[in-house]
């Protein structure tokens, strides 16, 4: 869809969220280690930068248990503010503050304790407060735009399966994010599908895309998510041929692909409660039948000739042929 409110004079919020899980980066059958992938993520955000002077990007690491800025830094998140660094008269300096800033971040995230097996099975990487950090942050630097012409973007960098505690949050940052018109892109390295991340690029008409080989990571952000929303206008980008809207269940935190919706609180459960857990509302009705025997029912309803049978047969297993 054409995006008629962008500008070519426009400048662009990039805010990368970058999933540093130690756990999928170090698996055994990763194509890509966190530092060979990180020469490729800083080489685009530096092309990110080069591409306007006024250009802007913040990057929030997505680690587990925790969700941090790597750049700006702590002291400095406030949109439009510098960071001390030392000069290097071979590197550009906006270049360098960047890549110390992402370099110096992660290291310390890693050099911390490892995360139990026990917050490793609660789920992945703090994607939702991740997201929930960038959308902050982009408020934060439109209120400071008084002329409108900052267009923010999100990308999400992620090699973590779906946690399904985190549905809640991620589609509360996604229905955020689609009042507000920013678009969340999402590369996944490698895996299987982010459910949840698939949807929100799909809502906020953002690019999904789970690339076939990954160590060619440097030449496929480059000609997916670096174009800005004024470019994309022009450009044919990669899209989206099927989307799975499957959702996460409020009672087990279970991807359920049938449920039990509650029609006063919208929740989702896997199985069937005379009374709502979220709103506590009681529901004076029993469940549909199944549609096995609603199927029997419909079936025998249209040939009354046909004899009906007073007990539920059982079927019997087809030989295998």
């Amino acid at each position: 869809m054409k995006d008629n409110t962008s500008n070519e004079d426009d400048s662009n919020l990039l805010v990368i969220v970058l999933d540093t899980n130690p756990f999928e980066w170090e698996h055994p059958s990763a194509p890509l280690k966190l530092n060979e992938a990180l020469q490729h993520i800083l080489a685009f955000m530096n092309a990110h930068l080069a591409g306007r002077h006024d250009n802007k990007l913040a990057v929030i690491a997505s680690h587990v248990g925790v969700s941090k800025f790597l750049y700006p830094t702590l002291n400095e998140t406030a949109p439009g503010s510098k960071v001390q660094t030392k000069k290097d008269a071979n590197v550009y300096q906006v270049f360098k503050v960047v890549d110390d800033a992402v370099r110096s971040g992660i290291a310390k995230l890693l050099q911390n304790p490892r995360p139990t097996l026990e917050e490793k099975d609660l789920g992945s990487s703090k994607i939702a407060a991740s997201l929930s950090l960038g959308l902050c942050y982009i408020n934060q630097a439109l209120k400071s735009d008084g002329m409108g012409h900052v267009k923010p973007r999100i990308l999400v960098l992620t090699v973590s399966p779906d946690s399904s505690s985190d549905y809640i949050p991620i589609m509360n940052c996604i229905f955020s994010a689609q009042k507000a018109d920013i678009p969340i892109d999402v590369c996944k390295f490698w895996g299987e599908d982010a459910v949840f991340l698939q949807q929100a690029a799909h809502i906020t008409e953002g690019i999904y895309l789970r690339p076939n080989d990954p160590r060619g990571l440097l030449q496929i952000l480059m000609f997916s998510f670096l174009p800005d929303m004024y470019s994309r206008n022009y450009l044919y980008l990669p899209g989206q041929d099927q989307v799975d809207f499957r959702a996460a269940c409020f009672c087990h935190k279970k991807i359920v692909d049938i449920g039990y919706v509650c029609s006063v609180c919208l929740s989702i459960f896997c199985g069937f409660s005379p009374v709502c857990s979220t709103c506590r509302t009681k529901f004076a009705f029993q469940p549909l039948l199944s549609s096995a025997r609603r199927l029997g029912a419909k079936s025998a309803a249209s040939n009354p000739g046909s004899p009906r049978s007073s007990t539920p047969s059982t079927p019997m297993p087809s030989a295998a042929t």
